[in-house]
């Protein structure tokens, strides 16, 4: 029994070594800012829209799977295509003004083929209301 669990030991161990030495490819999304701040804005404007790029700095392509807003009044547009490492990719957000004056503060939760991570951007400002 000592002798099979050595076995499985030393074969989980050189699985991890030449894992290591190899290289494992996955890919990696570093946005170049995570807040978007639309400062003061009119509630007339109606929406206003601001885009979040990332670089796959990673060494496989990097697959945006989806993108999910906190509410009806954000909506996402994406890069659907794979994002080759050393590549650019985009979201751009549209935040709805009508009939929501005040300070606001939205969560853009961004899903990828990046085993065990969650991208997170915000877009945050105020509406003001028409004079």
């Amino acid at each position: 029994m000592k002798k099979i669990g050595f076995i499985l030991l030393a074969l989980v161990l050189s699985t991890s070594f030449m894992m290591a030495q190899n290289g494992v490819k996955a890919p990696k999304a570093v946005f170049s800012k995570d807040v978007h701040d639309f400062g003061k804005v009119e509630e007339s404007a109606g929406t206003v829209s601001c885009e979040f790029v990332f670089k796959n700095e990673g060494t496989a392509p990097l697959i945006i799977q989806r993108v999910q807003t906190t509410c009806g009044c954000t909506t996402p547009d994406y890069t659907k295509e794979p994002v080759l490492p050393g590549k650019t990719g985009s979201i751009k957000v549209t935040y709805s003004t009508t009939g929501r004056p005040g300070i606001f503060t939205k969560e853009i939760t961004v899903f990828t083929n990046v085993t065990d991570s969650v991208y997170k951007v915000r877009i945050k400002g105020e509406v003001i209301r028409n004079k």
